[in-house]
């Protein structure tokens, strides 16, 4: 697969970069960071002995080690990769350790609950700037990682009130260097936004696929086996990270709660439509929605391809 970055920065945006959490967005970015010399030297963190020995054979940094304190020392750019539900007791273990001017950044797809998390350990001096890259797969783990994986993805940048500004500039620029468009709101916009268009959907998602799963016995295994498009990309997003999920739905209840309570109404609206035969609003809505998809696609979010541009085994990630 060809490389669609472009060549190498001039020079390094950062001295010392340090990943903590190597799965597949850390990984991910410690393969982009190499691939474009985002920075001088690369540090991964994983507290599990294996992700760090994996890490390490696949040389996915200049460093590997499960201390995530000592890592930070001197570092000047410190991204967490770790769960939201971990990501506070993290921020506690390499607050004492970092030096003035470092920014720190994560890349949680909850915003709100992290800022609180995060910012009480950090010293003065310090600079916090939130990220959540909008990119990933069902996969998980340092194996899974691949440099292009943010290659003309979303990354919002949540800068909490008073951010410094050029540590949020320096913050964009490595992002855009990793292949991103980078887009700034607020913790809470981006809180609700996420709802409606990831969390909410990964909640229907498990949700629909735990129902067939309970038809299944009933069925004697016809709803696998006969299993049509629509169910088989259910159950691909319902094989994503079962801890980070977890944490996203108890991190972001609030925004969650407010878009489901939209979803059920609309939910009912469309059963008065099939109980009562309203062929005309069923067209309507489709086409409405039809619509929405269409969107998608051209502005590069999406591929119209029919396997829905997801790789197959004749067509591996790149930079593996």
């Amino acid at each position: 697969m060809p490389d669609r970055l472009g060549p190498k920065l001039d020079a390094p945006l950062f001295d010392k970069a340090v990943i903590v959490g190597v799965g597949l967005i850390g990984s991910s970015l410690l393969r982009v960071a190499r691939s474009q010399g985002l920075a001088r030297e690369l540090v991964a963190v994983d507290r599990s002995g294996d992700v760090c020995a994996r890490a390490s054979e696949l040389g996915l940094a200049d460093r590997v080690t499960d201390d995530a304190a000592l890592a930070a020392q001197n570092a000047d750019l410190v991204i967490l990769c770790t769960p939201v539900g971990a990501i506070g007791d993290v921020a506690a273990q390499i607050g004492p350790h970092l030096s003035a001017g470092c920014i720190v950044s994560d890349v949680g797809s909850v915003k709100s609950a992290v800022v609180t998390a995060v910012e009480p350990h950090l010293p003065p001096g310090v600079f916090f700037v939130p990220a959540h890259p909008v990119a990933g797969t069902e996969y998980s783990g340092p194996d899974a990682g691949f440099a292009t994986l943010f290659h003309q993805r979303w990354c919002i940048l949540t800068p909490p009130e008073g951010a410094d500004a050029g540590a949020v500039e320096k913050l964009t620029a490595f992002w855009a260097a990793a292949g991103s468009k980078v887009e700034i709101m607020t913790p809470a916009h981006h809180d609700l936004v996420l709802a409606i268009t990831s969390h909410v959907p990964h909640l229907i998602a498990f949700n629909i696929v735990g129902t067939a799963a309970d038809l299944e016995e009933v069925t004697q295994s016809e709803v696998i086996k006969f299993s049509a498009g629509g169910f088989r990309d259910f159950t691909r997003i319902a094989a994503s990270d079962p801890t980070m999920w977890r944490d996203i739905f108890l991190h972001n209840r609030e925004a969650v709660l407010e878009m489901l309570g939209r979803f059920n109404e609309d939910l009912a609206a469309l059963q008065r439509m099939i109980r009562w035969g309203d062929g005309q609003g069923l067209h309507d809505l489709f086409t409405r929605t039809r619509a929405i998809r269409r969107s998608i696609i051209e502005q590069g979010q999406e591929t119209a391809a029919a396997d829905f541009g997801r790789r197959t085994v004749a067509d591996p990630p790149a930079d593996q």
